[in-house]
């Protein structure tokens, strides 16, 4: 506990870190030389970093795109039907694939990172060529190619998911150099929020079967009249 030296801010907002990456987040709290960034609602579901390699704070103005084309509004509405597809296709859950794109873009169709990364799943120029994506502002390719190096990287780690999602963020020759998880706060932090909130997702999908089941099972009132 902290008295004196903790400054609290709350709204959705970006964090922008020293080597230019962002982590969304709702809400900080600074505590002397360690700042949490609060990634959901819930009090225990943060991220712990030095307070000095976050160079400043932004609002968070995904996803609303106000100024796209029509064509592109209908896209985002869209955007959960074409992940479940894309699921379908290459054998990922939907809802572990729309984790990685809220990670990624917060579901904004025009993100462009600060090393070039575009679209919904983040694509680099070299690997949406490599991977056939013509536009990556193309909610349906992009989705399409990134579910489906999603999916490779999974196969080759043997399923181990943390490992995919370093090599995701990191890439390939990082994970293989450091025989896993990268030491980077901004991946280590990246792995945590997808795993975090896709277990949240299941969680509460698991909540809600368990109780439509229970309510099934309850005998029915009846009444009777003389």
């Amino acid at each position: 506990m902290f008295f004196g030296a903790t400054a609290i801010a709350s709204a959705a907002e970006l964090a922008v870190l020293q080597n230019g990456f962002t982590i969304r987040h709702e809400r900080h709290e600074i505590q002397g030389e360690t700042t949490r960034l609060y990634i959901s609602t819930s009090p225990e579901d943060f991220i712990e970093l030095p307070t000095a390699q976050i160079a400043s704070y932004a609002p968070d103005d995904t996803p609303a795109p106000v100024v796209a084309a029509a064509a592109d509004q209908k896209r985002i509405i869209d955007v959960h039907a074409v992940i479940k597809d894309a699921g379908a296709r290459h054998g990922l859950d939907p809802d572990f694939v729309a984790s990685v794109v809220h990670a990624e873009s917060g579901f904004n169709v025009r993100a462009v990172s600060p090393k070039g990364a575009q679209g919904l799943m983040q694509l680099m120029p070299r690997t949406a060529a490599d991977l056939g994506v013509k536009d990556s502002f193309d909610p349906e390719a992009n989705i399409e190619a990134g579910t489906k190096y999603l999916r490779a990287l999974l196969d080759h780690y043997n399923g181990d998911v943390v490992k995919a999602l370093a090599a995701y963020n990191a890439g390939t020759q990082r994970v293989a150099q450091y025989h896993g998880l990268p030491p980077f706060r901004e991946t280590q932090a990246y792995v945590r929020r997808i795993v975090v909130e896709y277990n949240r997702k299941k969680a509460e999908q698991r909540k809600a079967a368990a109780k439509t089941q229970a309510l099934a099972k309850k005998p029915a009132v009846t009444t009777s009249s003389e």
